[in-house]
């Protein structure tokens, strides 16, 4: 991950901890389902963000880097993990 990428994902992942640490006081003060279920759908939207960031920076940094290098195994290698994740998301 490059260098200036890296404090803003931190910071939008201890954000979003802190949202889950909300989700649960609401849990444990019994607060109305649909309000707990609409901040789950808001965590689940943050951490939908910060993964397309990581893999935006994934692909411009890793992959483009291999892509325009000359190390064949490299490049293979970088394709190959590509092609697991976005599987991976498609399930």
């Amino acid at each position: 991950m490059r260098a200036e990428a890296k404090p803003k994902i931190i910071n939008r992942l201890n954000r979003i901890e802190g949202q889950v640490r909300g989700i649960v006081r609401m849990v444990e003060d019994d607060r109305y389902c649909v309000d707990v279920l609409a901040q789950i759908q808001a965590v689940r939207a943050a951490l939908a963000r910060v993964e397309s960031e990581v893999l935006k920076d994934h692909l411009d940094h890793c992959v483009m880097g291999a892509m325009t290098g000359d190390d064949l195994a490299d490049r293979k290698t970088k394709a190959s993990e590509l092609i697991e994740l976005l599987g991976r998301a498609s399930r």
